[in-house]
Formats: C-alpha cells, sequence, structure tokens
C-alpha cells in the first residue's frame, strides 16, 4: 500500500469526525455516525454486550475515504443470519468458531453498503484488509450481513461465499391514500385488512405520529417501557436500553418516526421506525396489552400511510414474517458474504449453502404464488 494510503481500526467512532463518517453512507440514517455511536456508548454494543468494535478506516493523505463497519464477535446474536449451526459444527470438531469477525449494523437487518467507500479499489481495499486482520486475529470466520446487490457481488468476485435469505418490503406506487393501496388488493385480502383495523378502531386506541423534537423525553421513556415489555413477555432479553433511544433522539431526530396509541386518553403501545427520504425501516415496538390486530396496525398500516403521506417509495418490515405477505409487503431476496478460514470447514460450509440456496428459492415461489394482489389483466374491466 503507498505510503499515503492507510488502513488503520479504531475501537471507538469518537475517534471520527461524525462529518467525516456519513460522507461516506450514501445517506442511509442506519449507518450514520449517531446510530452507530450511539449503539456503542449505550452499552448496547459493546465488548460488555459480546459487539467489539474493530472499525477498518481507509485513509488517503490524512483524508478518511473509505470505513468498515466491523466487530469482534462473541456470539451469534443480534444478526438476523442465523449460523447456530456452522458454530456448533466447529464446536463438535473441537475447534473455536468464536470470537468471529462481523461487518453488520447491530441489530439491524436492513440492506445496504458495508463497505464504506465510493469506487470498487477502495472497496477491494477494504475487504482485503478485513480479511487479513480476520487471519491476523486468528479467527475462524468472517462475515458481512446485508451488503447491497453491487457490493454482494464484489465479495463474491473475492472469492466469499454468498448466502440468500428473504425479507418483506411494501412498495410505494404512487398511492393518493391507503385506500387506494387496498383497491389493489384481492378482495379476500383487502377484507381482512380492513377487519383489522376497524378492530383496533373498536377497541378505542388512537394513533398518532411523532417526528424528530416532536418525540420528547417521557416519550421516549413510554416506549422504552412498551419495548421492554413486549420483549418479556416474549420470554426475551431486550437488545437496546433507554440510554440508546435517548442519544438517537438527540443526535438524528428527523430520521425519526414514533407511533404512539392510546387507549382511553392514556399511552397504550407504540412504534418506532427509522425514515429517509427513500426508504422507511421498522424497528421496534412495544405494548402495555392485548389488543387484536394490534401489531399489524402499529408496525405496518401506520407506517405505510405514513409512507402515502410522505411520499416514501418503500417500507422495509424487518425480518422474517410471512404474515406481512397478506398485508401487502412482498418477499425480497437479501444477502449475506461469509469467508471460512478452513479449506474443509469452507467445503462443508459451500454444499450447506448450495441445499439451503435451492430451499429458498422454491420458498420465494410458493410465496409469490399467494400474493395479496390482484392480477390485472389488459384490456378486461376490473371490480
Amino acid at each position: 500500500m503507498p505510503a499515503e494510503v492507510t488502513l488503520d481500526v479504531t475501537e471507538s467512532l469518537a475517534a471520527v469526525a461524525p462529518d467525516d463518517w456519513d460522507r461516506l453512507t450514501a445517506g442511509q440514517p442506519l449507518l450514520s455516525h449517531a446510530f452507530l455511536h450511539a449503539l456503542h456508548e449505550s452499552g448496547s454494543a459493546s465488548p460488555d454486550a459480546g459487539w467489539t468494535p474493530q472499525y477498518l478506516l481507509l485513509r488517503e493523505h490524512d483524508e478518511l475515504v473509505g470505513a468498515l463497519p466491523l466487530y469482534l464477535k462473541a456470539h451469534s446474536y443480534g444478526e438476523y443470519v442465523f449460523d447456530w449451526a456452522w458454530a456448533d459444527a466447529w464446536q463438535r470438531a473441537g475447534r473455536r468458531y468464536y470470537p468471529k469477525l462481523l461487518s453488520a449494523v447491530p441489530f439491524t437487518p436492513v440492506t445496504g453498503p458495508r463497505l464504506l467507500a465510493t469506487t470498487p479499489e477502495r472497496r477491494a481495499v477494504l475487504l482485503r484488509g478485513a480479511l487479513q486482520f480476520a487471519r491476523e486475529a486468528g479467527v475462524a470466520t468472517f462475515h458481512c450481513l446485508f451488503p447491497d446487490d453491487i457490493q454482494v457481488e464484489e465479495m463474491r468476485a473475492e472469492g466469499l461465499l454468498l448466502r440468500q435469505t428473504v425479507q418483506f418490503h411494501w412498495i410505494n406506487e404512487g398511492f393518493a391514500s391507503f385506500d387506494e393501496f387496498l383497491a389493489r388488493m384481492s378482495h379476500d385480502k383487502r377484507k381482512k385488512v380492513k377487519q383489522e383495523r376497524r378492530k383496533v378502531r373498536e377497541a378505542g386506541v388512537t394513533f398518532e405520529w411523532k417526528v424528530g423534537r416532536e418525540i420528547g423525553e417521557a416519550d421516549w421513556r413510554f416506549f422504552v417501557a412498551c419495548y421492554d415489555n413486549t420483549y418479556r413477555q416474549h420470554h426475551s432479553t431486550p437488545y437496546l436500553n433507554l440510554d440508546f433511544f435517548l442519544r438517537i433522539g438527540a443526535a438524528m431526530p428527523d430520521n425519526l418516526l414514533l407511533v404512539i396509541g392510546s387507549r382511553d386518553g392514556r399511552p397504550f403501545c407504540a412504534s418506532l421506525d427509522v425514515f429517509s427520504q427513500a426508504a422507511l425501516w421498522g424497528r421496534y415496538w412495544g405494548t402495555m396489552g392485548f389488543v387484536s390486530g394490534l401489531h399489524f396496525e402499529t408496525c405496518y398500516y401506520q407506517a405505510i400511510e405514513f409512507c402515502i403521506a410522505r411520499g416514501i417509495g418503500r417500507f422495509e418490515g424487518g425480518a422474517q414474517g410471512e404474515h406481512k405477505l397478506a398485508r401487502g409487503l412482498m418477499p425480497v431476496a437479501t444477502w449475506s458474504a461469509h469467508w471460512i478460514g478452513d479449506a474443509d470447514f469452507e467445503q462443508a460450509v459451500q454444499k450447506f449453502l448450495a441445499r439451503e440456496s435451492r430451499g429458498i428459492e422454491s420458498y420465494v415461489n410458493e410465496l409469490e404464488e399467494h400474493a395479496p394482489f390482484r392480477q390485472i389483466a389488459v384490456g378486461c374491466d376490473q371490480e
């Protein structure tokens, strides 16, 4: 590498100016300095939680021109690409799987750039630097979760193994209203959505959108209480804490939507979405009680209405969830890329991925056969 080009590792984004970092992120709020730094500083994604930041920074003549969010990871929680079976195979063979090297946005299954640089050459330097780091650190594997399509192909060209998964996204076709969106659905699916929304209204739940600095500390405290309660109702431990939400509320308010549902004049449920001009990402939700259809209304229908009102092009509903299909979110392929340091294990993983990929293709075909939208035939009258 030329003397004027350096590739360094930092354990904290405090060492990077926010504006320098954000110039590399293509406007993605979930990759922003504010979001990632809040995860680290709040302790949500920290060494104590099993996430040790090891960010790669590429500089030319002391100017930051590339970066790679990178972690030494002590477990596989909070990733949404499941490799527990791989870890078990390593352990049964008497080998060590953890720590592994991971490029991802913690707890955030959102597709986007991971090699944060504007040219293929710089991205190649970052990727090769990550692989060299893995070898020197003696880790068994490197994983990059949810890279965009361009970077998927760049990683394929570097010999990484690719793994396909499925998410569900809603596309705004220029709808003027939620009713116009519903008109695109088949009669049965449209009827079901209307019934779900009516049940929530009849239960006395009304909704309010709060954006940016309209969200006060009391709102954040209520949201976190709902979020914690819902996690614990499902016998899970919440990943994120109040400090994290207060930090992003202060640092990136213009990218945050808090949907608050009230009942009998008191807050009852809430969901938090992150958005840009291009997309809205459904992230977290919670409730203090049960109402039939409340999850769908709070997390999906309110988000769709917000996208329509703001002219936002797509709504990404997060990982998994076949139930999203019936609500107008369609299957979309997402990817991860994997480097396996041991040749025998690499061959075994490659065979596993080939089998899994065939199953994913069949799964997506089956989902598309059950799409909720009416088939529009040219020259035929429609209902």
